[in-house]
């Protein structure tokens, strides 16, 4: 990669809607396994498919996707959260009663998401978390981050500790198996039995959000500390070579953990997971400083281009992934759950991220903002948003 940099003009917008579309692809990967399948959910394999490649794929995800990317979506949160103030601002409007309205327009389309499309929905969590946020609001960049490591450090401590006290998260594989069994048949049934087993796993998922909700909180900690110090703002010239730092100890470190998570069978296994948490910040800070120095060279800024359409539409494209992923492969649309191999699962979502590329670019010709984007704002702001371009 050239280090000759090129100037760029309001590069904040392009970047963090083009980081935005990165982080989308990400969750897509990981999220669409749970719609082949319903054995994942149950942290077992399943064991129809047990080929050499399918476990080379399994196990390339848990290394580079699994445990990152909502991360990055949550990095990417805070950062527009300190650009909303001066929004509320220049529309002479309240901006907590703004941001209220915002988080509870969020909250509804998470709880229908999570019912009707995917149970491991996290914009309710989002939402929730967004009130700890805007009462912390005022909260000093570094204090931020000092505050965002440490709660990682206690997560990590506390998986850590719970490996060596010999907790297991999958107590009994064969109840496991037999619950994964009756979970990939609920799916592959009609609309009626995909929503019924979407009922019965919520309560299952606050085990999975006593993890992910502080991880995302701390990243929404240290977006917010970016966005105070207007980081994606100013462009990557002044941050060139803290971003080569990043990546020098990024790389090394969060791969070596995400080796440990990956071998130990991902988010199954406590100790994999507290190597996760500790290390998996600094993959994903190393997967930014090195899209943020792609993007500022010429080639670059055509991926940029390319992805930010997507970002730009970040809800609407999140709410339509999980709606295809019902579509392709529940027994509502295709009914391929329980069928497709998960070897095929990363190439069915490159497809799905590609239609969303190409749809996200022609809708935004015509539209001003994205469908889910457009109710949302309009909940925001109290009013009925011009759609048209």
């Amino acid at each position: 990669m050239t280090d000759t940099l090129r100037p760029r003009t309001a590069p904040r917008l392009l970047d963090v809607d083009a980081l935005r579309g990165f982080a989308l692809f990400g969750i897509l990967v990981v999220n669409l396994a749970y719609f082949a399948s319903g054995y994942p959910f149950h942290l077992v394999a399943d064991p129809a498919h047990g080929s050499w490649l399918d476990h080379s794929v399994e196990f390339g995800v848990r290394l580079l996707f699994e445990m990152k990317f909502y991360l990055l979506f949550s990095f990417l949160f805070g950062y527009s959260f300190t650009l909303q103030p001066a929004s509320a601002a220049g529309a002479g409007a309240n901006f907590t009663a703004r941001f209220l309205r915002r988080l509870g327009g969020l909250f509804v389309l998470g709880g229908l998401h999570a019912v009707l499309l995917f149970q491991g929905d996290i914009l309710t969590t989002y939402a929730l978390l967004g009130l700890v946020l805007l009462a912390v609001r005022r909260i000093r960049p570094r204090t931020a981050v000092v505050a965002a490591g440490a709660i990682v450090g206690f997560m990590a401590v506390g998986m850590a500790v719970a490996a060596l006290g010999g907790v297991e998260l999958v107590t009994d594989q064969n109840v496991a198996l037999a619950d994964g069994r009756a979970s990939t048949d609920a799916l592959a049934g009609g609309l009626g039995s995909v929503i019924g087993e979407h009922l019965r796993s919520l309560p299952a998922m606050a085990g999975t959000l006593a993890v992910q909700g502080p991880l995302a909180f701390a990243a929404f900690l240290v977006g917010l500390a970016a966005g105070r110090r207007k980081l994606l703002a100013e462009g990557i010239g002044r941050h060139a070579v803290a971003l080569r730092r990043l990546e020098a100890v990024g790389y090394p470190v969060g791969l070596a953990g995400a080796l440990v998570f990956a071998i130990g069978g991902g988010t199954a296994d406590p100790a994999g997971l507290a190597a996760s948490i500790l290390t998996a910040p600094l993959l994903v800070g190393a997967y930014v400083a090195t899209l943020l120095r792609v993007f500022a060279t010429p080639r670059g800024s055509r991926l940029a281009r390319a992805l930010a359409p997507a970002g730009r539409m970040a809800l609407s494209n999140y709410l339509g992934q999980s709606l295809l992923g019902v579509l392709v492969f529940t027994g509502a649309g295709l009914g391929l759950t329980g069928d497709t191999p998960p070897a095929v699962v990363p190439v069915v979502a490159v497809g799905i991220f590609a239609v969303q590329l190409e749809l996200s670019r022609r809708w935004l010709g015509r539209y001003r903002y994205g469908p889910a984007e457009w109710v949302l704002r309009a909940v925001t702001n109290g009013e009925r948003p011009r759609m048209r371009c």
